[in-house]
């Protein structure tokens, strides 16, 4: 394909394995339709995995996640704070500095844990889509939480959600059930949500058929789209090449 691209598509998970993959994977099948791909990652896991400038076709740039030589310590709300102050300048320069490239950045995919991202997505004049990688039953029901749709704690069941089948107290996710044990970490959950007024799509690790009714439910909301299951082709339709 050498260096024609359709667009340039920065993609910026959340500063951990788990959370890097599931980008890693939508950034091939990216790839294969013609659009460049960077990926975003921590100088520390840069340093720490001994990543080079690419991985396959996937280009690879860092931002600072205010802890570049230990690492993002997983703590509480200061590291957090610390995470979107460093996160959102380095982001920021990141994106000028692909200004002056045959290819500057057209669009910030950003994992929402980093809802700051698409702010400064925003004030940098390029597209903001959120990547959401939990079920889109859970991340609807956070929305419901965080606009004030649906109370804490809750003291019955089954839970009525409006575009939702009931749900029993099984069903809801675990830090609804124990909210204060990570307050830090609870909001995070709920911020996601918090500027989502601003993005131009949400994009969900999932696909139709799995979750019709919470999909139909979110797209009024927002512009939604399926890209799931987001694991490598081999497994799926072996569309990509190499890509095991």
């Amino acid at each position: 394909m050498g260096e024609s691209w359709k667009g340039h598509v920065l993609l910026v998970p959340y500063p951990g394995q788990g959370h890097i993959n599931p980008m890693m994977q939508f950034s091939r099948r990216l790839i294969s339709k013609g659009i460049k791909a960077t990926l975003v990652t921590s100088i520390f896991i840069a340093k720490a995995m001994k990543l080079g400038s690419s991985i396959g076709p996937v280009h690879l740039d860092v931002i600072s996640d205010g802890f570049d030589e230990e690492g993002f310590p997983k703590g509480g709300s200061s590291d957090l704070v610390n995470l979107e102050a460093a996160g959102s300048k380095t982001l920021a320069e990141l994106i000028v500095k692909y200004r002056s490239t045959p290819y500057p950045i057209d669009c910030v995919i950003y994992e929402p844990f980093l809802h700051w991202a698409l702010d400064v997505a925003k004030d940098s004049g390029v597209m903001g889509a959120a990547f959401f990688t939990q079920p889109c039953v859970v991340d609807y029901i956070y929305y419901n939480i965080q606009h004030g749709l649906l109370s804490l704690p809750i003291t019955s069941a089954p839970v009525s959600i409006p575009g939702l089948p009931l749900l029993e107290s099984r069903d809801m996710p675990s830090f609804i059930g124990v909210p204060g044990s990570y307050p830090a970490y609870f909001k995070m959950l709920l911020d996601q949500f918090s500027n989502t007024d601003r993005v131009d799509y949400i994009l969900i690790n999932t696909f139709y058929k799995l979750e019709a009714e919470a999909v139909d439910t979110i797209s009024k909301v927002y512009p939604t789209l399926t890209i799931g299951p987001t694991v490598p082709s081999i497994y799926l339709d072996l569309r990509i090449k190499d890509d095991d």
